[in-house]
């Protein structure tokens, strides 16, 4: 299977769970803007390949962990297209952006994949363990989780009334679907639209005010609403302070996370709390710790 260095470690975990050794995750090199890089796929897929190995599978992101950074998905489609692999779209934080327009430009290709996973407990503000698997393929689904027993129901041939544990590992399961259900009835679809936009937009805004702040480094502009900043000529040392410094204000909270082997802070805007008074807050915060 092959992945960026980008990718989340949940892909990594599941191959473990599979029951795949480490050396089976092929690592693909990325572009300067953190995005798996397909002609590096390619590569790796034929020499695999020519080596006698099976690949079979290969993970883009729909917004990574540390930068939110998309993978270019229409491209790699045509290499697992053209190769036969898998294709399957981390989506987990980025994938409902496609409800909006600017978030349909970026994920471009993403219908093309077999499967992708999605967190409504991200991307459209719901209770935790909300998260959603969606292949293309039931009976590949089907094939791979259904097993019979003797003391079991028979199986249901119903595509209106599934028998979920065909679908997954889980056997009993509590009802997650009303949790999406009910918000997406009472408030309409495009309630959510347009607060993904407001994230986008404001995603935007604060890459735009950090970068005019000479004291802060932001390589990256935001493809979704993430966006990664560290002190100018600091090192990781430094920006761990004015992590400190940004946190103790006690009015907004940002994380960090090592890129390409430095340091930097993140701030995902993603809750529908997240307003532009929030925002522009948590900017000024941002320039009063770093003395710009």
């Amino acid at each position: 299977m092959y992945v960026s260095a980008e990718v989340h470690h949940s892909i990594t975990k599941s191959a473990r769970f599979a029951g795949l050794p480490e050396e089976a995750v092929r690592v693909v090199s990325t572009d300067a803007a953190l995005r798996m890089d397909p002609a590096a796929l390619r590569t790796a897929v034929e020499e695999d390949r020519s080596a006698g190995r099976r690949p079979f599978l290969v993970v883009a992101s729909a917004g990574t962990i540390g930068t939110g950074a998309v993978d270019p998905l229409d491209t790699i489609g045509d290499v697992a297209q053209e190769l036969g692999l898998w294709f399957h779209v981390d989506g987990a934080y980025g994938a409902c952006f496609q409800l909006t327009q600017r978030g349909r430009q970026v994920l471009t290709g993403i219908g093309r994949a077999d499967s992708i996973t999605l967190d409504p407990h991200k991307g459209l503000f719901l209770p935790y363990g909300t998260g959603c698997l969606l292949a293309r393929d039931a009976r590949a689904l089907r094939d791979a989780h259904e097993v019979h027993a003797d003391y079991l129901p028979a199986a249901s041939d119903d595509e209106a009334l599934p028998d979920f544990s065909a679908f997954s590992p889980e056997l009993t399961r509590d009802f997650r679907g009303l949790r999406l259900w009910l918000p997406l009835h009472l408030h309409g679809v495009g309630a959510f639209a347009r607060a993904l936009d407001e994230k986008l937009a404001l995603a935007q805004l604060v890459h735009t005010r950090l970068s005019e702040l000479p004291s802060i480094d932001v390589p990256w502009p935001p493809e979704l609403s993430l966006i990664a900043f560290r002190p100018t000529d600091g090192t990781d040392a430094d920006t761990e302070d004015l992590l400190r410094r940004i946190n103790a204000s006690g009015r907004v909270w940002l994380s960090s996370a090592p890129v390409r082997g430095r340091m930097y802070i993140r701030m995902c805007i993603l809750s529908h709390r997240s307003t532009r008074d929030r925002v522009e807050e948590a900017v000024d915060i941002i320039a009063a710790a770093a003395g710009g």
